[in-house]
């Protein structure tokens, strides 16, 4: 079972095992995992009650803001406000805090920190493959792989009772998750490990999965986002050819320049720490970068959880004058790391390029990381490459328990590529007592972010916090 600096090494490149020290085969990690029921029965990750001394869901989001831009942290809570599911979005941090509580084997993974439903989709490999996976890693860290798969399934009750669907289909949902997750995991521990590294879920499997009726209008969005780079289809909805060169279009508050009179001082920071960029690199993606000159920067606000964290979109026009956006995006200190332990990476950027690197089957082509003015520590990667979001508010019961499945299959990929799947499918067994344990936790658990949704709609109606509802 890795341990968190073990965890680290393997996101490093690995380091081989020191002589001498014996290799644990499979099926004794498999015979471990099964062990662990006795101290963890796996009925035991059904229960979900605040302690008493648990601390104020507000006030743990206000502790984040604290590093914020100010002037946009109405957007983050009105967004928060609109239902428990966008709130529960914006609350990784709150969760973070009530997962450390809860009954875990000990076995570490690369956690994604943020695991809900909304942080899958599909997008482009370098070889241009359209992958299903995670798509989000703010806040990936090594840490228990209960505390994924618990953030996952409970976003599946939250988001069926977004839809309108009674809490027997959410706890479906749930489930169903839960059980693709353990029966994935078990055939990725009988795989031999380079086809375990090689695994990956594409659009061709997502396909698969639906009904004859839905395919045709997923096989149309599939074929809209490949037709052309997204760099090409995103341009016409942010920047315009104005004068010599092209320029983003301003939207305040959600897209804008900074002011005039720095706006030069910007261009040349941000051209300094592309530079810098650069060495995180390999060779090969330098050159391809090289290739690109900087035309123009704007700060754009971003998600839910991330508003207010400095977000920068920058445009790049190609030697023959095509253009690249570039997504530079803060990074500080992992949800997890108060309780999962500080990252062993001393830049932020760098431990979500390298948590990226380990969990997905392949990483964008410009991912690397940089340190900006004032200290400030970012990562790097394109704007939407060839993004296909999930539309979950269209999903009915059938819909959002296929795509439960397909998350499921998704986190057991990346917790099994660098992790231990033998441990974590022993322990898991062939029956289905982990998955309904999963679904009655996503039930108490939504029902927890509808508390804390509510205690927000009283700090706003008292005042204590500002919302902007227009953005």
């Amino acid at each position: 079972m890795a341990t968190r600096r073990q965890m680290h090494r393997l996101a490093a490149g690995g380091d081989p095992p020191p002589a001498g020290r014996p290799w644990v085969s499979p099926a004794e990690r498999i015979a471990a995992g099964k062990a662990l029921r006795e101290k963890v029965p796996r009925l035991a990750h059904a229960a979900w009650r605040p302690s008493a001394r648990r601390a104020d869901p507000i006030a743990v989001l206000r502790a984040s803001d604290a590093n914020r831009v100010t002037d946009l942290l109405p957007i983050r809570y009105g967004r928060m406000l609109q239902s428990p599911f966008t709130f529960y979005r914006g609350a990784a941090s709150v969760m973070a805090a009530d997962l450390a509580e809860t009954p875990t084997t000990g076995i570490s993974v690369q956690a994604c920190g943020d695991c809900h439903l909304l942080n899958f989709g599909g997008f482009a490999t370098p070889e241009r493959r359209l992958l299903f996976d995670i798509n989000d890693y703010d806040e990936t860290l090594p840490a228990p792989w209960e505390w994924d798969l618990k953030r996952l399934v409970s976003s599946f009750v939250l988001a069926a009772r977004a839809n309108g669907l009674a809490d027997r289909d959410g706890c479906d949902a749930a489930t169903a998750c839960a059980r693709s997750y353990r029966q994935h995991m078990r055939e990725y521990a009988r795989m031999d490990v380079l086809e375990l590294w090689y695994a990956r879920i594409d659009d061709r499997d997502f396909l698969a999965m639906l009904p004859e009726s839905r395919k045709a209008v997923l096989s149309k969005r599939i074929a809209k986002a490949t037709s052309r780079s997204s760099s090409e289809l995103v341009f016409p909805k942010l920047a315009e050819h104005a004068g010599e060169q092209p320029r983003i279009y301003d939207n305040r508050p959600l897209v804008f320049h900074p002011d005039e009179s720095v706006a030069a001082m910007h261009m040349d920071l941000l051209n300094a720490a592309l530079v810098r960029y650069r060495e995180t690199l390999d060779e090969d993606r330098r050159a391809l970068l090289d290739r690109y000159r900087l035309v123009d920067m704007a700060v754009k606000v971003v998600g839910i959880g991330s508003v207010g964290t400095l977000c920068l979109v920058a445009l790049l026009m190609s030697m023959a004058d095509r253009p690249l956006f570039l997504q530079v995006k803060e990074a500080g200190p992992s949800v997890l790391e108060p309780f999962a332990g500080r990252s062993l990476y001393p830049h932020h950027g760098q431990r979500v390029v390298m948590g990226q690197r380990l969990m997905q089957p392949a990483s964008d082509l410009f991912l690397g990381w940089v340190t900006g003015d004032k200290g400030r520590q970012f990562y790097i990667r394109q704007l939407r490459d060839v993004k296909v979001s999930p539309l979950v508010e269209t999903y009915d019961a059938e819909m959002l328990s296929i795509y439960a499945v397909a998350c499921g299959w998704v986190l057991a990929r990346a917790h099994a590529k660098a992790g231990d799947p033998w441990a974590i499918s022993g322990y898991l067994g062939k029956t289905d007592e982990s998955d309904e344990a999963m679904g009655k936790f996503a039930l108490a658990y939504a029902d927890q972010a509808a508390r804390d949704h509510a205690a927000l709609k009283n700090a706003v109606r008292d005042g204590a916090v500002d919302v902007d509802l227009d953005h």
